[in-house]
């Protein structure tokens, strides 16, 4: 792991500790697979990654007397990747086919290929930060609405909010493709 993602966390445990280093190592992976998840692209992944992590290191005497690094080093990666999308407000918007009579051809061709993984990483890719780091973290990390609350700094109903706003713009959007069918 530590060779595969070298150029990602290069020398973190400069000014830092062994202990960091070791957790790092240990927690790397992980990190990046939710970074992953939550941003939607490998670059996005390791910037958010690389942020929190440096931001870990330099408070490091304090973040080891944590009793969840995790959850607190998540919530930075999430903090990270919001303040990414606050500042750049990148938004990928479909537009229509630049060829009017071709849409027939293509979306056949297009459907047989998009699996139900893919579906749903776009649907999920569609939703605001915050509700998708819920959805994200009910879901694919399976933490309850507390542990969800405490990563995304806001209270439980918030987080239970999220969730639900989520499933609701998806449940939206799944009924709306269907019906277009």
């Amino acid at each position: 792991m530590a060779a595969d993602n070298a150029h990602l966390f290069g020398k973190a445990g400069v000014g830092g500790s062994d202990d960091f280093d070791a957790w790092v190592q240990a927690r790397a992976t992980s990190l990046l697979r939710f970074a992953y998840l939550m941003t939607g692209s490998q670059e996005g992944a390791e910037e958010s990654v690389q942020t929190a992590l440096t931001k870990a290191c330099e408070q490091w005497s304090r973040v080891r007397r944590l009793d969840d690094r995790d959850a607190y080093v998540r919530r930075m990666i999430v903090n990270a990747h919001i303040s990414w999308w606050r500042r750049f407000r990148r938004r990928e918007v479909p537009v229509p086919s630049a060829h009017p009579g071709q849409e027939a051809s293509v979306s056949s061709d297009v459907a047989v290929g998009v699996t139900d993984a893919d579906r749903v990483w776009r649907l999920c890719a569609s939703l605001p930060p915050n509700q998708r780091a819920a959805v994200v973290l009910r879901f694919y990390e399976d933490l309850s609405y507390r542990e969800i609350a405490a990563v995304l700094d806001c209270p439980e109903a918030t987080a239970r909010s999220h969730v639900h706003r989520a499933l609701a713009a998806l449940r939206t959007t799944i009924e709306q493709e269907n019906s277009d069918e």
